[in-house]
């Protein structure tokens, strides 16, 4: 059997195979709502054969959104909803993941097809916050530097939710840590100039990173997998954040009951350079999970199954995240298992492999 179709077992969940949904946002939400696109959207993955499918950036609260049309998790009304989710991808025998966010100084812009840039007051948006106003880019809105009693209130929100993702079915949680968001905007030295104890040294950068992790985890429990999302290096020309630090912060973060770093990278620094191929993200993976003793996750233009399956074999990655390639093709893990008893019953009679 390949790698890529052998259970993995992360505390007390058995996840099917290693052919995972990454997040993927879709901002067709109603005041953080999940509806029927969602149930279509996620349950079609799971019919499809994926081992975990995980909800896309899920806000903490109403202002952690990126876009006006983001899901959210601030409130209780949320939860029923997604369970109608959580269930039909439980009965596929797939994994259903949530990943937490708050989008900090990247929050309140437009859907992507309407142009992305930033959404003003008068047209449903909100002031910005991050750990200094310090803005995304020269076309970004400036943040509003949080005060101390707001960051804890963020702390909290992410434990409230984490709470309601139990509640709504979900059987794994992941912290979003990357792509320039908040927790990423503290552990950055280009993005965070504070000087009170959570900016400046290394120590203070990470506390707002550990200070949920560790608070996440007393709130779940022991059972429940936890997975942090890292941005490994923003590709900055300096002192910016990188491999190094995300390696340290790694081993920080297993201490406090993280399971898996799920690696990307980028999305802090505007005038990135990345050198874009087939699986560039998996020496980020490879090493955070070496160094940091610690399982990972690859993502990053991975489409072919023997290549997915040579990451696992070589041991740079203990699971696969797609987005894309899920996005053109939901079957993509029956495909690339190749059996038609996998397939849901419905189906077998029509599928000739």
């Amino acid at each position: 059997m390949p790698k890529l179709f052998e259970s993995i077992t992360i505390r007390e969940e058995i996840i099917k195979n290693r052919a995972w949904v990454s997040p993927m946002c879709t901002y067709s939400s109603n005041d953080g709502m999940a509806n029927d696109w969602h149930l279509v959207h996620l349950g079609s993955r799971a019919m499809g054969g994926a081992g975990l499918v995980m909800m896309e950036a899920t806000a903490v609260s109403p202002e952690g959104r990126i876009s006006p049309w983001d899901m959210g998790l601030w409130k209780d009304k949320h939860i029923e909803p997604m369970k109608k989710i959580t269930n039909f991808i439980s009965e596929c025998g797939s994994t259903p993941a949530i990943q937490l966010a708050h989008a900090g100084r990247k929050a309140s812009t437009n859907r992507p097809w309407l142009g992305g840039g930033n959404v003003e007051k008068e047209s449903g948006g909100w002031d910005p916050v991050g750990p200094s106003n310090i803005p995304y880019s020269d076309k970004s809105l400036v943040p509003k530097e949080l005060k101390t009693d707001e960051i804890k209130k963020i702390v909290e929100d992410f434990v409230l939710a984490s709470k309601r993702s139990i509640e709504a079915g979900f059987k794994v949680i992941e912290l979003h840590f990357a792509h320039g968001y908040l927790v990423h905007e503290f552990l950055s030295p280009i993005s965070n100039h504070r000087e009170d104890e959570y900016g400046g040294n290394f120590e203070n950068r990470i506390l707002l990173a550990t200070t949920i992790a560790s608070s996440v985890r007393e709130e779940i429990g022991n059972n429940i997998p936890l997975f942090a999302r890292l941005s490994v290096t923003e590709y900055f020309p300096g002192e910016g954040w990188d491999l190094k630090s995300s390696i340290k912060l790694s081993k920080n973060l297993k201490l406090l009951g993280i399971d898996l770093i799920d690696c990307s990278s980028g999305a802090n620094y505007s005038e990135q350079e990345i050198k874009l191929k087939p699986g560039y993200q998996v020496n980020l993976s490879q090493q955070i999970k070496n160094q940091a003793d610690i399982l990972t996750g690859a993502v990053g233009l991975i489409t072919e199954p023997k290549h997915a399956d040579l990451i696992l074999e070589s041991k740079e990655a203990d699971a696969i995240f797609m987005a894309r390639e899920y996005l053109r093709n939901p079957y993509w893990a029956l495909y690339a298992e190749k059996n038609k008893e996998s397939w849901p019953l419905q189906y077998q009679r029509s599928i000739d492999l």
